[in-house]
């Protein structure tokens, strides 16, 4: 049997061959190395928080704490001096308007004058009658003297300035008496003031009832023992509790942006559904007051009008603290987006935008804003997804990878 060797060209071939096979073979192996480095040395992708821009409605608000307040209150006082009662209603009874006894007073009797200060009074009576004739003398005296210096002025026996003293004096005379007239009649009245003891009696003059005059509920009791009291003593406070408005306390400089008629929701009062106010007045005069984080502000009051009917805000008393917003502006179809999206880039408004997983750069004209959303007038449109407090930690062509935040 004959052997076939392979030929000298053949051999060459051969190791050739092989050789450019493994040379093949490590450049695949390289380059899918190399892809995998550089695979792990490439930036991983940043998580961000991502929302989206949407259409609908929205408003241009500000938000302030407010109280309740009864718009008419009455403070029931002692009318005379007396002895008061004991007041049995408490904070909160009804109240109708003529008819509830809210207080009853016994007048004290007339002052009582002992023995020492009727004297006392009876001597400036007569000191000041004693007064008044010795007034009505000089009087005469200064008048019989005018008509003698007149007379002898008249005939050449007496100059002007003598003339004029006379005058003087009987003119200083007149108002000298007409002085003691007024003492005495002032004496007198002081002793008309009080009574004798046997005409001083408790019950010269029935009791004073008080009555409510306005429906609603008792307020406050500032008197509620017997005892005696004084004209103007407060006694009581009644109010009407469903008659309500809210005081506002805004800052200086938004205070000039409200106009009376805006409206204005409640929330957080204590029900379910927010309640329907409007502005009624904003106090041209600020106050200083200090926040809690000790700093100075200038606030204003702004009052406004409840229209929700009473019947669908139970149990919202006086003093009773809300969170009011005042809706400043308001549209039905606009374009927004979350205000978390907006960041400062010079003097304009700027966003992200999710784009084939990378962040790209968008600048945007901004609309009305509240604490949640901000009108976008140009830059964006419906539809696109906006990245969400992107911070010093996201640029420009950067990967991006979106992350769901919990709430």
């Amino acid at each position: 049997m004959t052997e076939t060797r392979p030929s000298s060209e053949e051999r060459t071939r051969g190791p050739v061959w092989r050789r450019w096979r493994r040379w093949a073979f490590g450049l695949v192996v390289a380059g899918i190395l190399a892809t995998l480095l550089g695979i792990g040395l490439r930036p991983a992708a940043e998580p961000v928080e991502i929302g989206t821009v949407s259409r609908g409605a929205m408003e241009a608000t500000l938000r302030e704490e407010g109280k309740t307040r009864i718009k008419e209150r009455y403070v029931i006082s002692a009318p005379v001096a007396g002895n008061l009662r004991r007041i049995p209603l408490k904070a909160g009874d009804p109240v109708r308007a003529g008819e509830t006894v809210l207080a009853t007073l016994d007048p004290l009797p007339a002052a009582l004058l002992d023995a020492r200060a009727r004297a006392m009074a009876e001597a400036r009576r007569d000191a000041a009658r004693a007064e008044l004739e010795r007034a009505r003398a000089a009087l005469d005296w200064a008048r019989a003297e005018a008509r003698r210096v007149r007379a002898l002025f008249e005939s050449g026996s007496a100059t002007p300035q003598e003339r004029d003293a006379a005058l003087w004096r009987e003119t200083d005379a007149a108002q000298q008496a007409a002085a003691a007239e007024h003492q005495l009649r002032m004496a007198e009245a002081e002793l008309r003031l009080f009574t004798d003891a046997a005409d001083a009696s408790p019950t010269n003059s029935g009791p004073v009832q008080l009555r409510s005059p306005v429906d609603g509920r008792v307020l406050r009791v500032f008197e509620t023992s017997a005892r005696v009291v004084s004209p103007g003593t407060p006694l009581l406070e009644v109010g009407d509790p469903t008659d309500l408005e809210v005081v506002i306390e805004v800052l200086s400089r938004e205070a000039v942006t409200l106009q009376p008629g805006l409206p204005v929701r409640l929330e957080q009062w204590g029900g379910e559904t927010p309640l329907e106010a409007r502005i009624r007045r904003v106090e041209p005069s600020a106050f200083t007051k200090v926040s809690a984080l000790g700093v100075e502000e200038q606030r204003v009051r702004v009052i406004a009008d409840l229209i929700t009917p009473p019947e669908r805000r139970p149990g919202l008393g006086d003093q009773f603290r809300v969170d009011a917003v005042v809706i400043l502006w308001s549209a039905d179809d606009v374009l927004k987006v979350p205000v978390g999206a907006l960041f400062r880039r010079g003097s304009d408004w700027a966003v992200f935008v999710l784009d084939r997983g990378r962040a790209r750069l968008r600048p945007v004209a901004v609309g009305h804003r509240n604490e949640r959303e901000a009108e976008i007038r140009d830059g964006l449109h419906e539809g696109e997804t906006v990245l969400l407090y992107p911070g010093e930690r996201v640029r420009d062509g950067q990967r991006v990878r979106p992350v769901t935040i919990n709430p």
